[in-house]
C-alpha cells in the first residue's frame, strides 16, 4: 500500500492543517491504521523496545497495531487529570491545532525503572506532545529510545526539537510541505 498516495488522495487540508480524519483519527481504516502499524514496528523492532508510548486519544490506534506486530505493551498517557493525591507523573502540553492547554499524565506504576520506551504517536507536528512523554518516561527512570509518528509535518521543524534532547525520531510518511491546498511529500 502507497501510504503517502493514500494519505493525498483520502485527507483534507485547510492552512497547513491535514485532516486525516476519515481513515486515522476519528473514523479509523483498519486496512490503513494495520499498515501503519507494521511500517511503525519495522523502524521500532532493531530498537528493541520493552514497551510503547503514546497519548490519548489520536495516538492509540496506531500505537495498538504497532504493539500488536511487536507484541508488546502499550501505555497511553491520559489526557485528564481526575482530582485528588497521584502516584502519576504529569506534564502540561499545548496544542497548536486546538489552542488550548492539557495535561498527560502515566501512573507511576505501568511503567517501570530500567525499561527501554518507545514514543508512538500520530503526527509529529510542534512536538510538545512526543517531548512531554519523554521527560515523563525519563522521570519514571526508564530509557527513552526515541519517537516514531505515522505522519511528520516536516517543514514546521519539530524534529529537530526532540533531536537536541538525544531522542531520534523516524517517521513513516514525511509531509515536506502544504501548499495551495496540495500536499508534498519528501
Amino acid at each position: 500500500m502507497d501510504l503517502g498516495r493514500y494519505l493525498i488522495n483520502h485527507s483534507s487540508v485547510s492552512g497547513d492543517i491535514i485532516s486525516v480524519d476519515t481513515f486515522l483519527n476519528h473514523r479509523v481504516d483498519p486496512e490503513v491504521i494495520g499498515e501503519i502499524g507494521r511500517r511503525i514496528a519495522s523502524l521500532a523492532g532493531p530498537l528493541s523496545p520493552d514497551i510503547l508510548v503514546t497519548a490519548e486519544a489520536s495516538g492509540i490506534p496506531p500505537a495498538v497495531c504497532a504493539a500488536r506486530e511487536l507484541s508488546l505493551p502499550l501505555v497511553y498517557a491520559k489526557k485528564y487529570v481526575l482530582p485528588g493525591t497521584r502516584q502519576a507523573v504529569s506534564k502540561e502540553v499545548r496544542s497548536a491545532t486546538k489552542g488550548f492547554e492539557y495535561t498527560i499524565e502515566i501512573r507511576k506504576h505501568v511503567i517501570e525503572p530500567g525499561m527501554k520506551a518507545l514514543v508512538v504517536d500520530d503526527f509529529l507536528a510542534q512536538g510538545r506532545t512526543a517531548l512531554a512523554l519523554g521527560e515523563i518516561i525519563e522521570e519514571l527512570g526508564a530509557e527513552m529510545l526515541g519517537a516514531v509518528f505515522a505522519i511528520e509535518k516536516a517543514w514546521v521543524g519539530a524534529r529537530s526539537l526532540i533531536e537536541a534532547r538525544g531522542w531520534p525520531v523516524w517517521s513513516v510518511i514525511k509531509v515536506v510541505s502544504v501548499e495551495d491546498g496540495r500536499i508534498r511529500l519528501g
